[in-house]
């Protein structure tokens, strides 16, 4: 091999490492969740998220990243069109924190500032795990949930699950290293307990106080006329609530060389 060609050989493997950069961003916008208390739209933002990440692109379509996200998922009942919904009259807020890692692929090749591409599509997948806290509001205080086991629970249910992120987005630079991104991404969980509803009416002596019986039925708070009749049903019986976040995020990439093929 002549010293040119050694050379160029070189220069491109040493370019072909540096494709491999590092990117750091945010994120801000909306959350949702799928479940007793919304089985149909799979839309309906309830509150809102942000979160923070690091990633590894490893060249133009694949990368790694490590995204920790805080948001706020509800619902009522006393808001829904299905009259069926208002007369059970049940609510809840509900703390998420998730810690995960995600795999994303770019569609077309994208390398901030450097590659043939100013914007693509793409899609990611990866695993996860999320705190949760269900909570309501009674008489103009909010009540943790989780330990008045409202459905009858010999013990209450954990406080954290697994989650399977999965989505799809687009995302354009704007500026040099400067990468704006919007996406959508669901997270099928392991629980059916987001939202405290699951299953049927727990009987009255399953319940461990007075208040858990009060935070049960909810239905009859405005009427007097209680509905939860014990092995009726409470929930949708599903095995598994869903969340999302929907929003924009804006990230800087690390480019060390204008060096790519």
């Amino acid at each position: 091999m002549s010293k040119f060609a050694a050379l160029i050989l070189l220069l491109f493997i040493s370019c072909h490492l540096q494709a491999q950069t590092w990117e750091v961003g945010g994120a801000f916008g909306g959350a949702g969740y799928i479940g007793d208390l919304n089985p149909n739209n799979p839309v309906k933002v309830s509150g809102a998220v942000g979160s923070l990440f690091v990633k590894r692109n490893f060249n133009g379509y694949l990368s790694a990243k490590l995204n920790f996200a805080y948001g706020k998922i509800s619902a009522a009942d006393s808001s829904s069109s299905s009259q069926q919904f208002r007369n059970r009259n049940l609510s809840f807020n509900d703390p998420i924190k998730e810690l995960s890692l995600i795999g994303e692929f770019n569609f077309m090749k994208y390398i901030p500032d450097a590659g043939p591409n100013k914007y693509t599509p793409y899609i990611y997948t990866g695993f996860g795990l999320s705190a949760f806290a269900p909570r309501t509001v009674y008489k103009g205080k909010t009540h943790s949930l989780r330990n008045l086991r409202t459905e009858g629970q010999s013990v209450a249910y954990a406080k954290t699950t697994l989650v399977i992120p999965y989505g799809v987005g687009i995302k354009y630079n704007f500026n040099t290293k400067w990468t704006v991104a919007g996406d959508i991404g669901y997270r099928y969980t392991f629980t059916d307990y987001l939202d405290d509803v699951s299953g049927v009416y727990a009987r009255p002596d399953q319940l461990p106080s007075t208040f858990a019986r009060q935070m049960a039925d909810r239905s009859g708070e405005k009427t007097n006329h209680y509905l939860g009749e014990p092995g009726s049903q409470r929930g949708d019986f599903k095995p598994r609530d869903t969340y999302f976040f929907i929003g924009v995020t804006i990230s800087y990439t690390f480019v060390t060389q204008n060096c790519y093929f």
